[in-house]
């Protein structure tokens, strides 16, 4: 687990009706961080939805920080059916905002390409919490599903983007094609490390990343053949397995 670093700033704040929790961030925005940043409502119509891929509950917002992806960690599943958005409390450190931003500030220490996490919140009320998480928006990107719908995926640069990552030990559970982004100049990013970790990079893990990412390929073909998806998706593989051998 990444634990508490100097650069970082806790801040506590309590709501009305019992409830409390905590805003992790940089030290440096400490002193303007405020509980409203993680409410959509607060930014008005400023807070655009976030139409594509996950199960809701993400906005574009502007605010101090700059251009920003506020995002509300919900439930899927037969979980969804009891809340939406609770989660059971096993502790600040546990709390799923907090894990993301401190694996997010650990792979960017890294020099892995993934968003700068602004500011992460927790709200407790008895045994479960509430949790969201500001992250820096990349602009000017299109998401490997789309560029895949439209027969212009870079399957070469993303095969190296995601050997990259896994040789930096990133285990992402939900590496879907709308998890990938490509600028037009071919730069890549992953986003959305919920339940995300690091890892010695073993083959099992990588092995269930790609396979994710396939059948996510697959799912979202539209009207292309199977057989096409298949070939883009080998080379892809190809120019993964290609840059692992290379060992960086």
């Amino acid at each position: 687990m990444v634990r508490f670093d100097a650069s970082e700033s806790l801040t506590p704040f309590r709501v009305a009706g019992g409830g409390y929790g905590s805003i992790l961030c940089d030290a440096a925005i400490a002193r303007q961080v405020e509980p409203r940043w993680f409410e959509p409502g607060s930014w008005g119509a400023d807070a655009q939805a976030v139409g594509s891929g996950g199960r809701g509950g993400a906005w574009f917002v502007e605010g101090p920080f700059g251009h920003a992806v506020l995002r509300h960690y919900l439930r899927g599943g037969l979980a969804a059916r009891l809340s939406r958005d609770l989660h059971l409390w096993r502790g600040a450190d546990r709390a799923r905002s907090f894990l993301e931003f401190r694996l997010l500030r650990e792979l960017r220490g890294d020099g892995l390409p993934v968003p700068e996490p602004v500011a992460a919140c927790y709200l407790r009320r008895g045994a479960f919490y509430r949790a969201a998480i500001l992250v820096e928006r990349l602009c000017d990107v299109h998401s490997l599903a789309e560029l895949a719908a439209g027969n212009r995926a870079p399957w070469q640069q993303a095969g190296e983007l995601i050997a990259r990552c896994h040789r930096g030990g990133l285990d992402h559970v939900d590496l879907n094609a709308h998890n990938i982004l490509f600028d037009a100049d071919g730069q890549g990013w992953v986003i959305d490390l919920d339940r995300c970790r690091k890892r010695l990079p073993e083959t099992g893990w990588r092995a269930r990343n790609l396979a994710r990412l396939e059948r996510s390929l697959l799912k979202l073909r539209g009207e292309r053949p199977v057989e096409d998806v298949r070939t883009d998706f080998a080379r892809l593989r190809e120019a993964y397995d290609a840059r692992w051998a290379k060992g960086y």
